[in-house]
């Protein structure tokens, strides 16, 4: 099994730029999923926003992106990023889930999701927000 921990940015309406641009910067390749192609489209004004995204490169950086939908706080710099660890199989991920949800806030349950076969965001005792997934074959990296 593997797992690694990716920097997971928020924007509010900027991700995609953000990530063309940060492909830009250092090659690979941009992987997006709007809030449409996921089904989970609240507001109609938002269904073409990321839901989630990457930029995954050769060197093996990666960083994620998406759109705060304007249902939820998001004040630029204040909320500005989230650790997400992702895995392999639901096993790990659920053991990391269990420690990490001690004393947290459960943002979104730990269940199947469409676009994940796993996934989960918590708020830990100490205010940093984990998104914890299992990784499927198009959101690899």
């Amino acid at each position: 099994m593997s797992v690694k921990a990716v920097t997971h940015l928020n924007f509010r309406g900027d991700a995609r730029a953000a990530l063309t641009f940060y492909q830009s910067v250092f090659g690979g390749a941009v992987a997006v999923v709007t809030y449409k192609d996921a089904g989970n489209v609240q507001d109609a004004s938002e269904a073409d926003q990321v839901m989630w995204g990457q930029v995954s490169a050769d060197s093996g950086l990666c960083v994620m992106a998406y759109d705060v939908p304007s249902r939820m706080p998001w004040h630029q710099g204040e909320n500005a990023f989230f650790v997400s660890v992702r895995g392999d199989g639901a096993e790990e991920i659920t053991a990391y889930w269990e420690k990490l949800s001690d004393g947290a806030t459960v943002l979104q349950p730990l269940a199947a999701a469409q676009w994940a076969p796993l996934y989960g965001m918590l708020r830990d005792r100490f205010g940093v927000t984990w998104v914890l997934d299992v990784v499927n074959e198009y959101n690899a990296s």
